[in-house]
């Protein structure tokens, strides 16, 4: 792993945090020997297209400055590219509104990923991979479909500027309407799908999200395999009465929960839906799962 790193920052992220924190972060990087030169983003899409093109001219050592959003652009800028060739490298510098991805490894934060880029500890990361009618997406946290999906459009799409309030409010809402469905997924080893009503189907590949929510309590992100987890039709007081275990990762003790470690998943959905990929919310008719063991390196 080499010290040179390009470092492609989110500006908006963290309501703009991310390019008043950059500064400082970056000189302690310098001052430790880290050569890094910045792009920044102006769009949605821009950390793709960036990746991507840097990736083609030979750069491999890449530094996310932003949120959970930044990473996952960057990842799909490199993918499928990368697997024809040498493996990138990806650092953090989190400095957007949710970064839940180095929550495996530390709650420091920002703090340690300047430690990780300065040591350069560097780990195998899988790379999940979702085919879906229209193309192909690559991830490193996780898919979420149903309630907490559910949760991340209407925030999205209805409350976007609204900050922890917006939160709040999406959280509530969803509640009311509580629509609780199936999602027909056969999982690897099945002989059909299943069709049972769920709260939220999640296929993980790190353990936490929305910054501190552990769904995935049991994932790895080095064993190449997708952590699945299932909540069926719990009610409303249960949900309530069970939020605590979302974030301690006891959710999935729960009666109605399932987990298992897979590596491949099919879907039979009748038309798109809303997921939440990595923080960003897509509408996608999601068609089959599978994981690329070890594809990325992080400096974790």
């Amino acid at each position: 792993m080499g010290r040179d790193y390009l470092a492609i920052v989110n500006p908006a992220a963290g309501g703009g945090r991310s390019r008043k924190l950059l500064g400082p972060a970056l000189e302690r990087l310098r001052a430790g020997g880290i050569e890094i030169r910045v792009a920044e983003t102006r769009a949605p899409g821009d950390a793709t297209e960036i990746a991507r093109e840097a990736y083609g001219r030979g750069a491999r050592n890449f530094i996310a400055v932003g949120g959970d959003g930044t990473s996952y652009e960057i990842v799909n800028g490199l993918y499928p590219q990368a697997l024809a060739g040498e493996a990138p490298t990806l650092g953090f510098l989190p400095l957007g509104t949710g970064n839940s991805f180095l929550r495996d490894f530390s709650h420091a934060g920002v703090e340690y990923g300047i430690e990780s880029l300065l040591a350069q500890r560097s780990r195998a990361c899988d790379v999940m991979r979702l085919r879906h009618r229209d193309g192909m997406i690559h991830y490193i946290n996780l898919l979420s479909m149903g309630f907490s999906a559910d949760v991340a459009t209407l925030r999205a799409r209805s409350f976007s500027g609204w900050g922890e309030f917006g939160y709040v409010m999406s959280i509530f809402l969803t509640l009311a309407r509580f629509n609780r469905r199936p999602f027909p997924v056969r999982i690897e080893g099945g002989d059909s799908f299943d069709r049972r009503s769920c709260l939220f189907l999640t296929f993980s590949n790190s353990k936490f999200t929305g910054g501190t929510m552990m769904i995935a309590p049991q994932a790895e992100i080095d064993d190449g395999l997708a952590e699945y987890v299932r909540w069926g039709p719990i009610g409303r007081l249960g949900l309530i009465g069970n939020l605590p275990g979302l974030y301690d990762g006891t959710h999935i003790k729960h009666p109605l929960a399932e987990r298992k470690a897979v590596k491949r998943v099919e879907f039979s959905l009748d038309a798109p839906i809303d997921v939440m990929v990595d923080g960003e919310v897509l509408t996608l008719h999601c068609e089959e799962l599978d994981v690329l063991p070890g594809a990325l390196n992080v400096v974790a």
